[in-house]
């Protein structure tokens, strides 16, 4: 007999993707992926969600794409009424899975949060969030209340060695060559 253990809950958890609404009567849900291949979501397990406060483990029983969708089978969920019950549901896996990336490449999720200045020492705010725009990933900084130029947000190009001359993770501070007024 072999005890099956378990997955452990995420210790740094990260969103790759989300649960869509039941496809058929059988159980099956769309899968709606946050990674650049869309596909490679299934390369990152077990997957977790969270019901009620609680990590939940997801086990696929099997996915396919099907026309522009991807959709899964999750192991237990035999009908529409109880797929519809993950409907929404975000699909998280431990951070430490993600591949180790070279210098001067950055995940999303470790620039959130990140204080933005100038090389003159001009605070122009904190990351919030950040958007894909095909050229370039761009920042989102909500500025500081008593900003001086009135901004509530800005706009930055992620481009490094143009805009963005350094990068600090471990003090949260990405310095930037950028116009505070802009």
């Amino acid at each position: 007999m072999s005890k099956q253990h378990k997955p452990l809950a995420p210790e740094q958890p990260i969103v790759l993707g989300k649960l869509g609404s039941s496809y058929g009567i059988r159980g099956w849900l769309r899968v709606f992926s946050s990674t650049e291949n869309a596909e490679s979501i299934f390369d990152y397990q077990p997957w977790f969600i969270q019901k009620a406060g609680q990590w939940q483990h997801v086990e696929l029983e099997s996915w396919r794409r099907h026309n522009q969708d991807l959709i899964v089978k999750v192991k237990g969920i035999d009908d529409r009424d109880e797929a519809n019950l993950l409907t929404n549901c975000e699909i998280v896996v431990d951070s430490n899975q993600l591949p180790q990336l070279e210098e001067d490449d950055y995940y999303w999720k470790d620039l959130m949060g990140c204080q933005v200045v100038t090389a003159s020492g001009y605070d122009l705010g904190k990351v919030i969030d950040m958007m894909e725009t095909g050229s370039n990933d761009v920042m989102v900084v909500r500025a500081n209340l008593k900003d001086a130029f009135g901004m509530k947000e800005r706009l930055i190009p992620f481009l490094h060695g143009q805009v963005i001359k350094k990068v600090d993770l471990a003090a949260k501070v990405i310095e930037a060559d950028w116009d505070p007024g802009f």
